[in-house]
């Protein structure tokens, strides 16, 4: 565990998940991820079950070098960290969102509601 979350400042939130975004754009991992998305298809239950765990790894990987621990309690220590700071940088939130658009459909908004 990171020994002192009030260090883990907005700044370092988006050096974190840019190092994140990288690391998904590496060819070994995107081709991992291209195949298992292909595997899954529009299956939500697959998405989860074979692409949500290889971003979760790369995410790992990352995280270790900005002082998390690279396991599950790492990760959800991360993710809550991240969460909170969405709140206040609008940055964090469009780089999180970039990240969980690997492993989550997009969501279209539309407005064509018939009265």
């Amino acid at each position: 565990m990171m020994s002192d979350s009030s260090s883990f400042t907005p700044e370092t939130a988006r050096a974190a998940l840019n190092a994140i975004l990288e690391a998904l754009e590496l060819e070994e991992n995107a081709v991992k991820i291209n195949e298992a998305k292909v595997g899954a298809g529009n299956d939500m239950l697959k998405v989860m079950q074979y692409v949500f765990p290889l971003i979760v790894q790369v995410e790992m990987d990352v995280i270790k070098k900005f002082g998390f621990t690279d396991n599950r309690e790492g990760i959800i220590q991360f993710t809550q960290l991240i969460c909170s700071l969405e709140k206040e940088d609008d940055v964090v939130t469009d780089l999180h969102n970039q990240i969980r658009s690997y492993y989550l459909p997009p969501v279209t908004l539309t407005n064509d509601i018939a009265l």
